[in-house]
Parts: C-alpha cells; structure tokens; sequence
C-alpha cells in the first residue's frame, strides 16, 4: 500500500512539473528543481537527472533516516523520474501565475502524500526531515527556506520575474506539503503495559525517539506495571502501536496533542 500511494505522488508531481512549471521555466523545490534546470540549459532529459543527482543523497538518507523510508524514497524517485519522462511537456494555461499556483500546489500535494507514506521524494526532502526530526521545525518551513538559493539560481539565469514566481511556487508547495503531511504535529503517547522491557528494546531500534518509563500498579488488580511516555511525529504513531499490541494485546495506550517541547525531542 505504501508504494502504491509513493507512486500514485509521484504521478502527482510529476503532472504539476510538466504541465504546469516546466512550459514557463519555473523551478520547483529541491533536487527536482536543480534536475528542471540543467534539463533546460542542456539536451539532458530532466528524469535521468532527477535520478542521478539523489543517488548520493539517498546514501545519507539510509545511514540517517532508516532503511524503510530510505527504500520509500527510491521508489519515489525511480518513479518520478519515470514519470517525467513518460509525461510531454504540455502547456495547459497561457497565464503563468496560475501556472506557478498550481505547480505549487499540485507538488505540495504529491509530495506531502509520499512523505505521509514514510517516504520523501529526494534531494532536500530527506535533509529537511532529518532536521525536523530533531527540532521542532516543520518540513515545509524548511524546504522553503533551503530553496531560497534555487530562487537566486533562477533570476541570475532566467529573469527575476521567472525567480518571482518560483519562489511563489516553492512557497506554495511548503505549505501544502504542511497541510497534507502534518510531520511538525507531535503527539505524546502513555503505553501502559506489563511488557514494558520488551516493547522498549523494540522501538528504541526503530524510533529515532527518546524514551521515559516509570513503574505503576492497577489500581484494580494492584499488578505491576510500566508506564511508557513518548513524543513522537503523527505519522509515527501507528508504527508505535503496532510494536505494542506485538507485544501485549491488552496494553493501554493514551495518545493527546502536544502544544509544545522544550528540550531533547529526537533521540541522542
């Protein structure tokens, strides 16, 4: 299912950038943005760049974000760049500030799906979830102002109304990939369980998170038990629960809105 919605984005992103940023020359965000740019000043296709430019950040991203999201992003990327190469370049409006509000949007959308899926669709995507995960920054604010330099890029090449509307574009996309994605949310989640041991040594291999645990008794049964305490990522808590009810069906798990962190959020 997961590859299936990482492709379905792909197809999504790849529509805005043909059909809408492509025809004006407007760059989107990230390594797909660079890829547009050297696709246009030279007779590389933008697909074969798109792929070779995140071959080395998808190394980083298997050492630092883990090998599941690492192989969610590889399908994303052999898939976008499949895409755009199999898409034609189609001018569908004569008016390029709806093309830049679209391919904003459309982007946003395809890439905060991907990136709800436990994926990301290359280049700068990874570097701005490994920073989310430990601060409490969104992913959206900070792609957008990691691409602050594809803008300069852009007006130094083209024009400085063609880097206007790019950075109305990237602007656009960031908040849509907040919208969609909703990683910067966090969450605190109590697990009481009588596995606690067990259930920690598991999520400690799979949880960039820090981990608090204290002991309690039933006020009913007067059993032992422990009281698991996490803040975590929305996207995260499935994850959780399933390495919990793995290991005791009948744990109690409370899970509420956090407003704020102030200290260690990510795991050291």
């Amino acid at each position: 299912m997961k590859n299936i919605m990482v492709i379905i984005g792909s197809l999504v992103i790849a529509f805005a950038f043909n059909f809408f940023l492509v025809p004006f020359e407007i760059l989107s965000s990230g390594i797909s943005g660079i890829a547009i740019l050297v696709g246009l000043l030279t007779p590389f296709d933008t697909g074969l760049l798109n792929f070779l430019f995140n071959l080395p950040i998808l190394i980083f991203g298997y050492f630092k974000l883990g090998k599941e999201i690492t192989i969610n992003t590889l399908v994303c990327v052999i898939a976008l760049s499949f895409f755009l190469y199999l898409l034609p370049v189609v001018n569908v409006t004569d008016n390029i500030l709806l093309s830049a509000i679209f391919g904003g949007v459309i982007s946003g959308i395809g890439i905060g799906t991907i990136m709800k899926f436990s994926g990301t669709s290359g280049g700068l995507d990874i570097i701005a979830i490994f920073i989310s995960r430990t601060s409490n920054m969104s992913v959206g604010l900070l792609l957008t102002g990691m691409n602050g330099i594809i803008v300069l890029i852009s007006g130094a090449i083209f024009s400085w109304d063609i880097a206007l509307y790019t950075l109305l574009s990237i602007y656009l996309t960031g908040k849509m990939i907040d919208k969609v994605h909703t990683n910067h949310i966090k969450l605190t989640m109590q697990i009481v369980t009588t596995k606690g041991e067990a259930i920690r040594e598991e999520l400690l291999q799979s949880i960039y998170r820090g981990i608090t645990i204290t002991e309690g008794y039933g006020g009913y049964t007067n059993e032992t038990k422990q009281i698991i305490m996490m803040v975590v990522t929305r996207y995260e808590t499935l994850h959780i629960k399933n390495v919990v009810r793995s290991h005791d069906e009948k744990a109690f798990i409370n899970i509420f809105e956090t407003v704020e962190v102030d200290g260690e959020f990510a795991r050291n």
